[in-house]
């Protein structure tokens, strides 16, 4: 798989790239300085430690992550996750994903993601996709409903988080929704 990925059409402001251990300064500085944008809705790595963890977990096929970065300057503003990717019958992964608070309200989570869905669609022949959202992420919500996702339901206490049982609803968008978008 190749560690970059380009827009589908158009012109977009991002690229995607795989993570590596080295970025862990500049991810970690990011996630620091987000931290009241983020919580209560994620925890994402502030220490070398933790970032080590989430390097080595996506040695795994089942887990797989990029980072938003703007394409003039290679700086980081996100991070997107597809996790329990599954092939076979069921063609489908979980995505997870945040922006650096600096970056916020510019759209570059939206671009980023939208590379990332063509991709799970396109080159992984993924057939669905599904993001878990907490009910009072407006802006998370906001953003799938921009890429076409649409509602599946609500799951009560369906993640724990920040050492809370979080309710979700769930939202999901297939390859077919996708390409009628296009």
């Amino acid at each position: 798989m190749r560690t970059k990925l380009g827009r589908r059409s158009g012109t977009t402001r991002v690229v995607l790239r795989r993570p590596k251990l080295s970025d862990g300064d500049e991810v970690i500085e990011m996630n620091r300085r987000s931290k009241n944008l983020h919580r209560p809705w994620l925890y994402a790595p502030v220490d070398e430690q933790n970032w080590a963890r989430y390097i080595e977990r996506l040695e795994s096929e089942r887990h797989h992550a990029w980072l938003v970065c703007l394409k003039d300057t290679g700086a980081i503003v996100g991070v997107i996750n597809m996790s329990e990717i599954v092939q076979g019958i069921f063609q489908s992964a979980y995505l997870g994903y945040y922006g650096g608070a600096a970056y916020a309200g510019q759209g570059y989570i939206t671009e980023g993601l939208s590379l990332l869905v063509n991709h799970a669609f396109n080159r992984l022949k993924l057939h669905r996709l599904e993001a878990n959202i907490q009910p009072d992420n407006h802006r998370s919500l906001a953003l799938v409903r921009r890429l076409g996702f649409r509602k599946e339901g609500y799951s009560p206490s369906y993640l724990k988080i920040g050492g809370r049982w979080r309710d979700h609803e769930r939202w999901a968008i297939t390859q077919e929704d996708w390409r009628g978008r296009s």
